[in-house]
């Protein structure tokens, strides 16, 4: 089980950190990812982090903005999110796949790849 939280209003140009808790999970062998959907739109990749956090993935629009971290011993993922937009007006989901490999960075963006979300935090950002 996955639990999101951190999200609120805030100003554009303002900063939010997004905290992902998990349970139930073996969360050391978890490739985590957060995703986000605004109105009307499809859920779409924002940011995956592997295993051990030694690696990343952005998606271009939050690259230089948004840090992915993960702490294994307290069974969480952080999205820090910093310089906000408009655009990043969205419900946010984190995700997570228990796997044994190594995985490409192509495969951290798909929404299919994932086996456990939570519930989301929404995140609203004034101009």
């Amino acid at each position: 089980q996955l639990q999101a939280s951190g999200g609120g209003l805030v100003q554009a140009g303002g900063s939010l950190r997004l905290s992902c808790a998990a349970s139930g999970v073996t969360f050391s062998r978890s490739a985590v990812g957060w995703f986000r959907q605004a109105p009307g739109k499809e859920r779409e990749f924002v940011a995956a982090i592997s295993r051990s956090g030694s690696a990343t993935v952005y998606t271009d629009s939050v690259k230089g903005r948004f840090t992915i971290s993960r702490d294994n011993a307290k069974k969480s993922v952080y999205l820090q999110m910093n310089n906000l937009n408009s655009d990043d007006t969205a419900i946010y989901y984190c995700a997570a796949k228990n796997t044994i490999l190594t995985i490409p960075s192509e495969t951290l963006r798909q929404r299919a790849f994932y086996d456990f979300w939570g519930q989301g935090t929404q995140v609203t950002v004034s101009s």
